[in-house]
């Protein structure tokens, strides 16, 4: 770590938020349907209100405010219950994180939404950009809204995705929603939640304590997702990780002037303008100790920002470093993260090497039966096959992870994922596992690679393309492939040749099953025939499928002349096959 020198960049980011004019127009929105006169209704049956504002050239504004008489309380309703009513949250759930919970009573303000939302949702296409705001309770049901719509948005737009800004919003979910939303980047990209240090009510879900996140009660389930953006009344910056974030609101809201006002809504309105102002004429912050770090000095710089760093108590001390240790862990969960572009050269050269190998190797009875056989061998082979098995070993390594990684996304995330790379995930898996093959079986006594023997990433890929192929998809090829489509192909000659071995020497129930296992084998070689589904280089003289024949050919037309493929290879017609 000590070669790497981490810094904050949340008072920059918070800087250009302020500078622009998007947190400005979006507060105007909500500051125009605050004075609507339908929210000081007391017998309003639906105590939040929402509007369309027109924004830019072609954008939109939707703005989410709720009644002063809304009532709030900390209950949650889990993913289970929300399966059976109409709130449309079901998505949400992943595979790792199949089961969240959310505050009943946003969901409940959702649901007394749902016709008039529904109504507008498909009318939000043409809007871009398309902002979703709202304070209080009312940024809760529009983070909801805009959890709904980015569930209806392919990952691949981007520019498509709407930006969802709260102001003043009660946490909106427990961790397991935390997680789920986090595992889709794009999504915890799309919210911005803005605290000012004076508004009691983001802190309301959060158990009032001394300490911080390791000392939370369990009481405590709410967890924060989305960017943050904390304010004092002299400055502000943003803060991403969830922990830290939930320790510096716990702060802000212990040293809160305005905890004992009940859920009267703060006017961002004044916060914003000064803000703005400071970012134009800021000065030259003070630096006090210069031995310290960029990391130390930014998480120092950030705690002045929002009002809480001139506090030199034990538990600010643990705090920053606490903050200091996150930074430092998700840089390297960061830079570990697989990411399968940055090693696709190395992934392409190792798939030339095997196809070099493939060509050389032709004549020789086809690179699987070269790579299985260990007789005598030139140094440049041995050589050779070193080069190989390095290449085949990275290839396998970088696929299993690629298969492990997609198989956590969720499920909109890996279907296009899956069709990013299925075709280079099929020829590598056609290219290799040959070769798999062929080790399983150098090693004596093993038999029935596809059952026994076969790695679950190589299954994974096959699944995906026969899921991936059209139904009702022909096959007019009049040409043999290049590569054998069935990557087990070697498998079922070595189980072949088992076989003919039993079919020869075994006991009479022996003998019976190979002739059934030999019969399918054969049915199965020729429905590849017909349909060009493997390569010529079955045939060459020295393969082990040629082997198989040459060496069991009379126990085969002697015991099952009336094979398709005893026919087809006693008149030698594979000599036309090409």
């Amino acid at each position: 770590m000590s070669q790497f020198s981490l810094f904050c960049s949340g008072q920059e980011l918070a800087n250009l938020l302020v500078s622009t004019d998007l947190l400005h127009h979006s507060w105007a929105t909500i500051s125009d349907l605050m004075n609507h006169a339908y929210l000081d209704n007391p017998t309003n049956t639906v105590p939040v209100l929402f509007k369309v504002y027109p924004f830019n050239s072609n954008g939109a504004i939707i703005a989410f405010v709720s009644s002063p008489t809304c009532t709030f309380h900390k209950e949650m309703v889990s993913s289970e219950v929300l399966k059976g009513s109409q709130a449309p949250f079901g998505f949400i759930s992943t595979k790792l994180n199949p089961h969240f919970s959310v505050n009943e009573a946003t969901i409940a303000l959702f649901a007394s939404l749902m016709n008039k939302l529904s109504a507008i949702k498909g009318q939000l296409d043409s809007f871009n950009p398309l902002v979703i705001t709202g304070l209080s309770l009312g940024g809760s049901v529009a983070s909801l809204f805009t959890l709904w719509l980015l569930d209806n948005i392919s990952p691949k737009d981007n520019n498509k995705r709407p930006t969802c800004i709260t102001f003043g919003s009660p946490l909106l979910g427990d961790s397991g929603l935390q997680q789920a939303i986090s595992e889709r980047p794009s999504w915890n990209s799309s919210f911005l939640h803005v605290v000012s240090n004076q508004d009691p009510i983001p802190g309301f879900l959060i158990s009032p304590t001394s300490g911080f996140a390791g000392s939370i009660p369990q009481s405590c389930i709410y967890k924060p997702f989305g960017t943050f953006m904390l304010c004092s009344d002299s400055d502000c910056s943003c803060f991403e990780e969830p922990e830290s974030v939930l320790d510096l609101m716990m702060v802000m809201n212990s040293n809160s002037q305005h905890q004992d006002n009940g859920f009267s809504l703060f006017d961002y309105k004044q916060i914003l303008e000064h803000l703005k102002r400071r970012v134009i004429c800021k000065g030259t912050p003070q630096l006090c100790d210069f031995s310290m770090d960029q990391l130390q000095v930014g998480i120092n710089l950030q705690l002045e920002a929002i009002g809480i760093g001139g506090q030199h108590t034990s538990n600010m001390s643990f705090l920053r470093n606490n903050m200091e240790r996150r930074v430092s862990e998700s840089f390297l969960k960061k830079r570990n993260a697989f990411d399968p572009g940055k090693k696709l050269n190395k992934m392409k050269e190792a798939m030339a090497w095997l196809e070099w190998y493939k060509k050389v190797t032709l004549n020789e009875g086809g690179y699987y039966d070269c790579f299985k056989l260990s007789g005598s061998r030139s140094r440049n082979e041995v050589i050779s096959r070193q080069e190989i098995v390095k290449h085949h070993r990275t290839l396998n390594k970088y696929w299993k992870r690629m298969v492990a990684e997609v198989e956590k996304m969720p499920q909109r995330e890996e279907a296009v994922f899956r069709t990013r790379w299925l075709y280079a995930g099929t020829n590598y898996r056609r290219m290799v596992e040959p070769l798999d093959i062929a080790e399983y079986y150098m090693k004596l006594g093993n038999t029935d690679y596809v059952n026994l023997g076969r790695s679950e990433h190589y299954k994974q890929l096959e699944k995906w393309m026969i899921e991936d192929e059209p139904s009702g998809s022909g096959n007019n090829r009049t040409k043999a492939v290049s590569l054998t489509e069935d990557s087990c192909f070697w498998a079922y000659v070595e189980e072949a040749i088992i076989s003919s071995k039993r079919l020869r020497q075994g006991s009479s129930e022996e003998k019976e099953n190979s002739m059934r296992e030999l019969a399918k084998f054969g049915e199965y070689v020729m429905s590849l025939i017909r349909r060009y589904s493997v390569t010529s280089e079955i045939f060459q003289p020295h393969s082990s499928y040629m082997k198989w024949w040459q060496d069991y050919r009379q126990d085969i037309l002697s015991c099952l002349s009336n094979l398709p493929l005893a026919f087809y290879m006693e008149s030698q017609e594979y000599q036309r096959y090409a």
